[in-house]
């Protein structure tokens, strides 16, 4: 049977595909592709075009006119079913020329089906550039690549998965990237081609990464200042495509405070901003577990006047500080999740609800004392200084570990929590790179 008899029969249940007879240069061929991805009518057009220009130029001989009209698109060596519908997928046009059996792969005039360069919906830019990625892997290479102008950047580009292929693009510095690295991460992605990537988990599995790892292996930005930075590091870059971020590998303890856009400050600025997002850190890690410790295990810590004031407020409250305070913790992860997921018009009103109204009624029905409402606002608010979504889930986990150790051993499973937390970040490894590397720029002098 035919490839083109064989395709068909592939397709037949799909109102999609077409495969038209049409004249190029006089000559009759095939052509085959899907309607949704390629703009037909201007396809054509431009294919006749340069059909014609290629048949006036060209002597009369059969060949002579296929050596021409080769030039039209790239020859399939070899073609066989695997190879044709994989074209066909990514959205290019098949022509076929039945004497002699010849294939050409044409690249079409294609349906707008992705978003234009936009502003970043999810990360804001005060000063700098406002260009996000988008779902195009091409354009999200170009946006890199317009912004670190540089002949050692390298790009190479897999197609991975066997039923769904999809566009996987690694890019790296040459005389910067750590070799290891690279060289792992190249083994494991030629090691997985058939590997169909739906999400981040199916990419964290192919690349080697544990699936209940706490703190992420890879870091998401949607900005490419963001990803030329980790470039110049010496670290890689993945682009997946449909997918409008870039995945900057491996994470380091830098990512969570740091970003190159702060380098658009005064140095004194920029060092402050880091300074608050540290604090914040540790504020978010600390204060519930510190209000619980001194309140149920160390209260001989206060002073007396401090003291009488937190058993004023807490006075009525039927249960220990520990259960009122992961009750509300509770209720506050449940409304930042609830307003991630909610129409932007459905939000703000969500958030009063929750940070208003639900928190005064509680502290008037003697449910949790008033003093813990402004800890864990302070709390929430201080989760939102850490630099990216990825990297402020580890710290609003850790903060459970703190918490139920302090309300054990007071101060001393606080501090105990700390320990445990830096040892378990220090024995962090992507690739045999430690958690704890900190990367400085040759011709950085102020970090």
């Amino acid at each position: 049977m035919k490839l083109t008899d064989l395709l068909r029969s592939r397709f037949e249940h799909d109102d999609d595909f077409f495969m038209e007879r049409i004249f190029l240069a006089q000559r009759p061929v095939l052509i085959m592709g899907f309607r949704s991805l390629i703009d037909l009518p201007k396809t054509l057009s431009n294919l006749q075009v340069q059909a014609r220009d290629a048949h006036n130029d060209a002597v009369e001989d059969v060949a002579s006119s296929l050596s021409l009209l080769k030039d039209v698109g790239r020859v399939i060596e070899a073609p066989d079913v695997d190879a044709l519908i994989s074209s066909i997928i990514f959205g290019n046009l098949i022509v076929c020329f039945e004497d002699p059996d010849t294939y050409l792969d044409v690249a079409p005039v294609s349906n707008k089906l992705t978003r234009t360069i936009e502003e970043p919906l999810n990360e804001n830019v005060l000063e700098g550039a406002a260009s996000a990625f988008n779902d195009d892997l091409m354009t999200n290479i170009g946006l890199l690549k317009k912004e670190l102008n540089s002949g050692v950047l390298r790009t190479k580009v897999y197609t991975i998965g066997d039923r769904e292929p999809r566009k996987l693009a690694l890019l790296y510095m040459d005389d910067l990237v750590e070799p290891r690295l690279l060289a792992e991460m190249t083994r494991r992605i030629e090691d997985h081609k058939r590997m169909n990537l739906h999400n981040m988990q199916k990419l964290g599995i192919m690349l080697g990464f544990h699936p209940w790892r706490v703190v992420p292996k890879f870091n998401t930005s949607e900005l490419p200042i963001e990803a030329a930075h980790t470039l110049r590091q010496g670290r890689v870059v993945l682009f997946l495509d449909r997918f409008p971020f870039a995945l900057m590998i491996p994470t380091l303890i830098g990512d969570i405070f740091t970003m190159e856009n702060d380098r658009n400050y005064p140095l004194l600025f920029m060092h402050i901003i880091r300074a608050l997002r540290i604090i914040g850190i540790m504020t978010n890690l600390v204060m519930p577990g510190l209000y619980v410790a001194l309140v149920s295990v160390n209260p001989e810590v206060l002073r007396i006047e401090l003291a009488l004031t937190i058993a004023q407020s807490r006075s009525g409250v039927p249960y220990p500080a520990l259960v009122e305070t992961l009750l509300l913790l509770i209720v506050l992860e449940l409304v930042i999740v609830a307003s991630v997921r909610l129409p932007k018009s459905v939000g703000p009103t969500l958030t009063v609800v929750g940070g208003i109204i639900l928190g005064q009624a509680v502290v008037e029905a003697k449910l949790v004392s008033s003093l813990l409402i402004i800890i864990l606002a302070a709390t929430t608010i201080a989760n939102s200084a850490v630099v990216g979504f990825q990297n402020s889930l580890p710290v609003r986990l850790f903060k459970y570990l703190v918490l139920v150790l302090a309300s054990l051993f007071g101060v001393l499973g606080l501090m105990s929590g700390l320990v445990i937390i830096c040892a378990y970040l220090a024995s962090v490894t992507t690739y045999g790179i430690p958690y704890f590397h900190i990367v400085k720029p040759k011709d950085d002098s102020h970090g």
